[in-house]
């Protein structure tokens, strides 16, 4: 048996007249997030992420910016991560989390002779933190053990934690799920709020004795936790750690009074389903926040609901708006919320009346998120499948759209991008089905180009006027593809209706649409090669790589990224178990034609196309296993095939040098197979 060692060099420097794009290029972009108004609503507060590639990570830094882009400047430059940057109430200092003590602590910057000072120095990383009000405490996020002192709990987990590290005894005992989630392995210690006066004495456990994270794992961030105007009382979400906890989606709003004088009271207990997102109104009467109305449904619509403070009752607010938000803004009269959503291939930017519930697209295309109120003017963050973020601005109705931010202007004036386009045709259920085209750089009308047919995850996802930093069309057209993408059922932004589809029909509609949209395009543009088409997907992309395998030969070559080959394996290898049960009807024991019903293992008899599978030995959603034994499979048929393994990655590649060899191992595979002298596949092994 073979295999390879790999050394990648370190990236050279871009050349200087355009070229075509590759993930050089996507690697080169300065990543804008987090963007934050000054209490004066003049300036913007933000971080940056360049990657170093021979550190083989990303760096991250606060810059700053008047809010008609002038005076635009560098606010740190440590080689340490610098981030979460946050506006002290009067405006002249910035707090934000940095790792240049060695852990990630919170520092403050006083813009007036940029004097600089550590503010906590705490025996564990502070995770994240949550200004009060009036300026002079903060809400910190940390990861303690709950059967500790209240009063000795963080000195006493560091403790904990370095006996643990010493100890030569790696074994773990684990008597009840889970045992680990998306990338790690649960160690028994809860995320947990404090609050602490800057300047004060110990942080005190909001918390204490509560089993549960909060903000929730793995992806939960400081929009969980919301503050009260008056500093009095803090709202966070939390799914509380119960038996069933993996098998419910059942998270809640708590309220806790800031002085720690009394135990979390939840807000939700009415609703066994997702509630999340709290935002107070400005004048603290009202608690905004998202709810969904289905337990153990992670895709089910978010409604936008408000709860009067005072009497603590809800009302849905969005019942008859077919959309589901991220966020939520308040306008400064309370009278509004600003929202995005997907919506029809974009991320639209929305307005909703908070008397009537009715929403108001206010900017159609793109990609908008962090949506924040500047006085007269919104600023948010904006992308498309031609730019990465940048920070803009617009009129309360949406008009007078400005650029705030152009880091970028010059990398992207450097390649070459294709153009795209968005298209319908009739899918399953005879119901309209949306699609992009990406061109391939210098595009000929009169040449006939291969084609990339790249398919979402989720399912409940969507491709559409999006920069991506994984799963980018336009790396296919700087490598001479005409890149292909349909928002089959399932895919968000086009009604809940759509969304549901896809339940306990994974290899139903969703394949007829893939199927019917690849034939309208290449009926609709003649300069796609339908000879020569490769069919590409992760997550459930992968496992639809893997049920196309078994249904057609059309292809020629497949990618399978993280993808399930037994669906009813599946269930008893990952972590959230609320998700195969909602989508397979139940447990396998249950209803096992749930999962025998669209599961690839029962087609791979059929399999013919060569295919190159990917896996991340960290990803605990979709396990390697699965990987390894796709794999298998095509090895044992003697079908074409090739596997690339990732020790240190996840469900997503990430450190830079991986993301490098990942495009160069997936495109140079496509190109293999997609040329026009393709070579032949192999005939199967004999039995033995």
């Amino acid at each position: 048996m073979l295999f390879t060692t790999l050394v990648l060099a370190v990236l050279p420097p871009l050349p200087a007249d355009p070229h075509p794009f590759s993930v050089h290029d996507m690697l080169a972009m300065e990543r804008i997030s987090d963007p934050v108004v000054s209490p004066d609503a003049k300036q913007v507060l933000f971080t940056v992420r360049e990657t170093d590639i021979e550190a083989n990570k990303g760096r991250t830094d606060l810059w700053v910016t008047d809010l008609d882009g002038g005076n635009l400047r560098r606010l740190t430059s440590d080689p340490a991560n610098d981030s979460s940057g946050r506006w002290s109430p009067d405006g002249k200092s910035v707090l934000f989390l940095s790792t240049r003590s060695g852990s990630s602590q919170i520092w403050r910057l006083t813009l007036e002779g940029m004097v600089l000072e550590q503010l906590t120095k705490l025996p564990l990383d502070v995770e994240g933190f949550v200004p009060f009000p009036d300026g002079k405490r903060l809400a910190l996020v940390l990861d303690v053990y709950t059967d500790l002192d209240r009063k000795s709990v963080i000195t006493e987990t560091a403790a904990r934690d370095e006996a643990a590290a010493k100890s030569l005894v790696k074994a773990k005992i684990y008597d009840s799920l889970p045992f680990r989630h998306w990338d790690t392995w649960a160690d028994k210690k809860r995320t947990h709020i404090f609050a602490w006066t800057i300047g004060g004495g110990d942080p005190i456990d909001l918390m204490h004795g509560f089993e549960g994270d909060a903000p929730t794992k793995p992806f939960g961030g400081t929009e969980e936790i919301a503050v009260a105007p008056d500093g009095s009382t803090l709202v966070f979400v939390c799914q509380k750690a119960t038996r069933d906890m993996m098998w419910t989606t059942n998270l809640d709003l708590f309220s806790v009074p800031t002085d720690g004088s009394s135990a979390p009271k939840c807000l939700t207990a009415d609703n066994a389903a997702v509630d999340t997102s709290p935002s107070f109104s400005p004048d603290g009467k009202t608690l905004a926040y998202l709810r969904m109305a289905r337990p153990g449904y992670e895709a089910d619509r978010l409604r936008v609901t408000l709860m009067d403070w005072n009497t603590r009752t809800s009302r849905v607010l969005t019942e008859a708006w077919d959309r589901s938000p991220r966020g939520i803004t308040w306008s400064e009269d309370g009278k509004s919320l600003f929202a995005t959503a997907d919506n029809l291939g974009q991320t639209s930017l929305f307005a909703i009346n908070v008397s009537d519930g009715a929403a108001k697209v206010l900017i159609h295309e793109g990609s908008f998120g962090n949506v924040s109120v500047a006085g007269d003017r919104l600023v948010y963050t904006f992308n498309t499948l031609k730019a990465p973020d940048e920070i803009y601005s617009c009129a309360l109705d949406g008009s007078n759209v400005r650029a705030v931010t152009q880091k970028n202007k010059d990398k992207l004036a450097a390649v070459k991008l294709g153009d795209y386009e968005q298209f319908t045709f009739k899918g399953a259920k005879d119901e309209t089905v949306y699609g992009y085209l990406v061109k391939p750089i210098d595009f000929d009308p009169a040449q006939r180009y291969p084609v990339a047919f790249l398919i979402h995850g989720g399912p409940q996802g969507s491709f559409g006027n999006h920069w991506h930093y994984r799963w980018h069309p336009e790396a296919y057209a700087g490598a001479g593809f005409a890149a292909i993408m349909i928002d089959f059922h399932a895919s968000t932004g086009y009604g809940q209706a759509f969304v549901d589809a896809v339940n306990q029909d994974w290899g139903g509609a969703p394949y007829e649409d893939l199927m019917k949209g690849l034939d309208y395009a290449l009926a609709k543009y003649p300069f796609l090669d339908g000879d020569r088409v490769a069919a590409l997907g992760a997550s459930y992309g992968g496992y639809m790589i893997n049920w196309i395998a078994g249904n057609t030969d059309r292809f020629k070559v497949l990618v399978n990224h993280d993808g399930n080959l037994d669906e009813r394996m599946a269930y008893f290898d990952t972590e959230e178990l609320w998700f195969p049960e909602w989508e397979h009807g139940g447990t396998p024991w249950d209803n096992p034609a749930g999962y025998a019903k669209h599961n690839p293992i029962e087609l791979v008899k059929n399999w013919k196309t060569p295919m190159l599978v990917i896996h991340g030995a960290l990803d605990y959603r979709v396990v390697d296993t699965q990987g390894m034994s796709t794999f298998t499979a095509l090895q044992r048929k003697g079908i074409p095939s090739k596997f690339l393994y990732f020790p240190d990655e996840n469900h997503w590649v990430l450190k830079p040098q991986n993301s490098i060899l990942w495009h160069d191992t997936v495109i140079g595979w496509i190109k293999q197979w997609t040329q026009k002298s393709a070579p032949k596949k192999s005939e199967p092994a004999s039995s033995r």
